[in-house]
């Protein structure tokens, strides 16, 4: 009942219960996936989704389509193009210089390092990798003589994984990375190419959200939806005005194996506030001062702390948030709002 065609998609192609290509690893064909067919051996995986993304789009050019496209890059298992790979060692040769850092240690027993210097060369080789599957998708775009009709966009779903698992790339001077609820964690780049809409070389400093995407796609199509949404329609942000919205708000109520720890956030303009769900504390933070996450600054704003806390746990309860579960023989009780 989850599959992708059960939720409105007529192709499924990759799509399959894990994550990830952990089937064996398989990044190359053959790869033990029974939602995608094997091609010549060795074929690599991002290509191949490029690929078949290709093909979709010259059999439905003579009608809307809507295409996702995730190339299960960058991403665990760390796996590159050997030609890629080979060519980022050479480069990383070359640079010195200290690798790791210390970051906030969520279990003593498993202490956590941050990567502070970009030299991960199987990692450098998946981006590439990806960014020329991307370049192939773009390519038959033209081709095809769609640029002046199809709405491209480029994003990912957390950001790099900067603190475990080889701890291969690099967040600076983002705070935490994948797992985590500082900006290391969850802020991503949006780049939108939408003819007539987005003006060429512009950039917005409006925060948005994923859950934004499916309004702004519905309303860029002439239709509306039945339903309540979270998200908010971007389409006057991207003709170059502003969004009114109060508020954006995350909810992570468990222990990442990257490190994170339970959280919730909230920010309002340039101010974000982060609470623990292990005990309650709270953080505030000003991104536009202090974009590293350095300085917490909610002893110097008690108002502002507890207006932003109000409105988190008002949306907690709007979207029946859950928590931390007591564990078998544990005495107290976990926190709640």
């Amino acid at each position: 009942e989850f599959w992708p065609t059960k939720h409105g998609y007529d192709v499924n192609a990759g799509g399959f219960k894990a994550g990830g290509p952990y089937g064996g690893k398989k990044y190359f064909s053959p790869y033990g996936n029974p939602r995608l067919s094997d091609g010549p051996d060795g074929e690599h995986l991002p290509d191949r989704l490029a690929s078949d993304t290709c093909k979709f789009m010259e059999a439905n050019k003579e009608k809307p389509f809507f295409a996702m496209l995730s190339f299960y890059s960058v991403h665990t298992p760390l796996i590159g193009r050997p030609d890629l790979v080979a060519k980022y060692k050479k480069k990383a040769a070359k640079i010195n210089g200290q690798e790791f850092g210390d970051e906030e240690q969520i279990f003593g027993t498993r202490p956590r390092k941050v990567r502070i210097l970009q030299k991960h060369a199987v990692y450098a080789a998946m981006v590439e990798a990806m960014d020329q599957a991307v370049g192939k998708v773009m390519r038959k775009v033209n081709d095809l003589g769609l640029e002046d009709e199809v709405v491209i966009c480029f994003t990912s779903d957390n950001g790099g994984l900067s603190t475990s698992e080889g701890s291969p790339t690099s967040n600076l001077p983002l705070r935490g990375g994948k797992g985590w609820i500082y900006e290391g964690g969850i802020r991503e780049p949006f780049i939108v190419k939408w003819p007539g809409v987005t003006k060429p070389d512009s950039t917005s400093s409006v925060p948005v959200m994923s859950t934004d995407f499916f309004p702004t796609f519905v309303k860029a199509a002439g239709g509306e939806s039945k339903i309540a949404l979270d998200g908010v329609d971007l389409l006057p942000l991207l003709k170059g005005g502003n969004l009114k919205r109060e508020a954006l708000y995350w909810h992570y109520p468990h222990y990442s194996n990257q490190g994170g720890f339970p959280s919730g956030a909230i920010r309002m303009g340039d101010w974000k506030l982060v609470e623990r769900y292990e005990d309650g504390r709270v953080h505030l933070y000003n991104l536009k001062h202090d974009l590293g996450e350095k300085n917490d600054v909610k002893d110097q704003h008690g108002e502002r702390v507890a207006k932003m806390r109000t409105k988190l746990h008002a949306w907690y309860q709007d979207v029946d948030a859950k928590f931390l579960q007591k564990k078998k023989g544990q005495k107290e009780e976990p926190w709640r709002p």
